[in-house]
């Protein structure tokens, strides 16, 4: 079985848990400003699969790529990798 393309992943944390098998995770990037060359935080909010209902709020969690499993949801949580206490 050979997988096509490359998934993407990306690192965030877990911002709301209310659903039943899906999290909102907050992505945050660092871009460099084209005129002042000052770097901004940008941030992203992804909604992601998490089947076990595992993840809490302030969890550091690794988001990968999937099919869409709704309208909204296109990454499922792949692990957690900071649990917040």
């Amino acid at each position: 079985m050979e997988k096509r393309g490359s998934q993407k992943t990306l690192t965030g944390t877990v911002v709301s848990n209310k659903m039943e098998k899906s999290v909102v995770v907050s992505v945050e990037r660092l871009v460099k400003h084209p005129v002042y060359q000052k770097y901004i935080r940008k941030k992203a909010k992804f909604m992601a699969h998490d089947e076990g209902n595992e993840c809490q709020i302030g969890d550091r969690v690794l988001l990968t790529e999937t099919r869409p499993l709704s309208k909204q949801k296109r990454f499922k949580i792949s692990k957690i990798l900071k649990k917040m206490e």
